[in-house]
Order: C-alpha cells, then structure tokens, then sequence
C-alpha cells in the first residue's frame, strides 16, 4: 500500500470516528431531554392529582410544572436540568430531520414532524430559561390558548382557521390514542434488550400514557373548534382548562385520577424512551 493510500485510509477512520462521536453527543443529548420531558409530565400528573382532590395548586401544563419546581429545594438545579434536556431534545430532533441514515425515518412526513418537534423543543427550552432566569413565565396554555384564538378571530378566515386547528388536534389526539392502543410506539424501543417483566412494564406505561395524552389532546381540540362555531374565543382551553372541565364533569374526580395517572404513566415511559429509545 503506497503512503497516499494509506494517508487516505487513515483519513476515513479518522473521520467515521469523528462522525460517530458527533452522532454518539446528539444522541446522548436527546436521551437527557427524554429525561427532562418524563420530569414535567411527572409533575404535571402530581398536579392534576391534587385538582381531582380539590387541592388548590399550580396550573396544570408546563408553565405550572415550573412553578412547582422553582419552590422546591435544589428547584434552580432542576430548571436548569430540564433547559439542557429540552435543548438537547431540540438538537437532537433537528438531526432526524436532516440525517439521510435513520432507519424509518426518511418518508418526508416523518422528517416535517421531527422538524417541528424541534421547534417545540425550542420554545420549551427558551421560555424554561426565561423562567429561570427573570421568574417570569410566558403564560398557562389556556392563556396561549385564548390569545390565539383571539387574534385569529379578529381577521377574515380566522374562525375557519382555529376550527382547522381544533380539528387538527382531534385527528392528533386520535392517532395518539390509536398508537397506544396498538402499541406502535414499541417500534422504537429496543425491547429485546428487556426482560419479559420490564418490557410488559414498559408497554404498560407506553398504553396508558399516550391514551391519556391523546384524550386530553382531542378535547382540547374540541373545546378550539366550539370557540370557532360559537366565535367565543373565551371557550377555548389549554391542557389546565381541559383538565378542569373534567372535573367538572359528572364522576369529573374520578376521570382526572384517571388522566393524573396516564400523565404520570407517560412520564415514566418518556424515562424508559431515555433508556431504551433507538436513536
């Protein structure tokens, strides 16, 4: 082998290694935000817990999952944990958007969908920053909620496009509730490498926590599409507001024990996606 073969050879190593130490970094980073995500909806399902038992208490969405951690002890440490996970998350969606060489993921929906997730993540880990930092948040999701509906509603289409919307999370929150019913979600887990115990755990969490996601998405959709036919913006409602129609409902307690423990369900699975996701 001459000296320029092998000058190039060793310049390929070189730069698979390179490649796989860049690709070993994201990945490591999207595991710390699966982490950060299992955190808040841990949280969020503790929260709607204590509006089923009549407790007075934060908002029940991220805003007021921040809210309870920043009065806790080692609260600034956590905050600044979920900031890191969510960027990371960010980071790391962003590549399966781009990257030519994941497995499954190189349809065009399912690279637009890994893009906007990015961009959730992004919002997420600026307005989690923000919060640390000035103590200000930007608002409850019923807020952002009714604010958008607002603004849409002042401007010719506007109606036609929160019914859009709300329509739009009733076809998200069905396919969310399809998926874990059918267990789609164990596709990306790499479940042979757990026991037959754990993995009848893991699927577990993974029913009861996209289930619960899925409703409480789907009847957020449907209080967006009332507010367009009834051109109320005020009938729109976030995660919180949805929550708490439920509990206003007939047997309400007992449904968001319900919702409480498929929050808190998918909270656990989003840490056995940190352990087991294939990335």
């Amino acid at each position: 082998m001459s000296v320029g073969s092998r000058w190039t050879s060793r310049s390929r190593i070189n730069a698979g290694r390179a490649r796989a130490n860049h690709t070993n970094a994201v990945d490591t980073l999207g595991r710390i935000g699966f982490t950060a995500r299992g955190i808040v909806y841990l949280l969020i399902g503790w929260i709607t817990l204590m509006i089923a038992l009549d407790h007075r208490t934060s908002e029940a969405d991220r805003t007021g999952a921040l809210e309870l951690v920043a009065g806790k002890a080692f609260g600034f440490v956590v905050l600044w944990f979920l900031i890191v996970g969510f960027a990371g998350m960010a980071l790391w969606r962003a590549v399966m958007a781009v990257r030519p060489d994941v497995p499954g993921k190189q349809s065009a929906g399912s690279r637009l969908a890994s893009g906007g997730k990015a961009l959730l993540y992004v919002v997420a880990a600026y307005t989690t920053a923000r919060f640390t930092v000035t103590g200000h948040s930007s608002g409850s999701t019923n807020k952002v909620s009714t604010d958008f509906t607002t603004d849409a509603m002042r401007h010719s289409g506007g109606r036609l496009l929160v019914g859009a919307v709300g329509i739009g999370f009733i076809v998200a929150g069905g396919v969310l509730i399809v998926r874990g019913i059918r267990r789609k979600f164990a596709k990306n887990l790499d479940t042979a490498a757990m026991s037959v115990r754990t993995r009848r755990g893991v699927l577990a969490v993974g029913v009861a926590g996209n289930v619960a996601r899925g409703v409480i998405g789907a009847a957020a959709g449907v209080f967006l599409l009332d507010a367009a036919i009834t051109f109320d913006p005020h009938r729109a409602r976030g995660v919180d507001g949805t929550l708490r129609a439920f509990a206003a409902a007939p047997a309400g307690p007992v449904v968001l024990i319900v919702m409480a423990v498929g929050l808190a369900a998918f909270g656990c699975y989003s840490f056995c996606e940190a352990r087991w996701r294939r990335l």
